[in-house]
């Protein structure tokens, strides 16, 4: 195992964490993970509570929840510090992220720091995880992308502009951290006739997970691990029924 493993513990379901992850969690000594506030719990550890073992060190890394670059920064240098500590006194060192550890995660910035500080042969694995738009289409017997169909990942947009531009680019749509924009983006997709063509997920992989028809969701704040799923159009060749004319015997 590497001294330091950076691993997706998925959107919420502990038994979506993948084998790879299980092992290195298992094999880890130091078990460390993101927290908002000082004190706090933390999502992803929270995710992987089962699989945690007593004898394992655990170490909360404060990451606030704001997009300000200076207490950012300080934030990431902190945790790289304390995790370079980890590992040179108790090594292997796990971090857990929630979701997957290259899709919007403060992990991410967490191991662009380490390229800056770390030794260079401080040897890093970093293992996907399940992602919350992936868990929630399967979940819906939604599926993201066919044949030749294009898939955006985004961040919620803020104006009807910008949805528009975003639309204009694939055929599938998967905006994040909807929230409060719910109420906007509903009337626009309404407008735009996607409205019937669009899944929204809450808080998925958790016992209060809620996946809904965007249709069947009145206007009004959505939580802040929210999504939305938005299919502009199908692909030309899709299954047909028995009875359709052309259909093979």
């Amino acid at each position: 195992m590497a001294p330091l493993t950076i691993l997706g513990v998925g959107p919420g379901d502990p038994d979506l964490i993948t084998v790879a992850a299980l092992k290195a969690l298992r094999q880890a000594r130091t078990v460390a993970y993101p927290v908002a506030e000082p004190g706090g719990e933390g999502m992803a550890a929270r995710i992987a509570a089962p699989w945690l073992q007593p004898e394992q060190r655990h170490l909360p890394l404060h990451l606030p929840m704001t997009t300000a670059a200076a207490p950012c920064r300080r934030a990431w240098r902190c945790a790289a510090r304390q995790l370079l500590q980890a590992v040179a006194e108790h090594p292997p060192v796990a971090l857990l992220c929630e979701g997957d550890v290259s899709l919007y995660a403060s992990a991410s910035y967490v191991a662009l720091q380490l390229q800056k500080m770390a030794n260079p042969q401080l040897r890093v694995r970093m293992i996907p995880g399940v992602t919350a738009m992936a868990a929630a289409a399967a979940a819906s017997h939604w599926p993201l992308v066919l044949q030749r169909q294009q898939l955006l990942v985004a961040p919620a947009p803020d104006t009807s502009a910008a949805l528009d531009a975003l639309l204009a680019k694939a055929e599938v749509l998967a905006v994040h951290k909807v929230g409060q924009r719910w109420t906007w983006l509903r009337e626009a997709l309404k407008q735009r006739g996607l409205l019937h063509q669009a899944l929204v997920a809450e808080r998925v992989g958790w016992p209060d997970q809620r996946l809904v028809p965007a249709a069947e969701l009145p206007p009004g704040v959505c939580s802040y691990f929210s999504l939305v799923l938005v299919r502009q159009a199908w692909p030309p060749v899709l299954p047909q029924d028995p009875g359709d004319a052309g259909a093979a015997g």
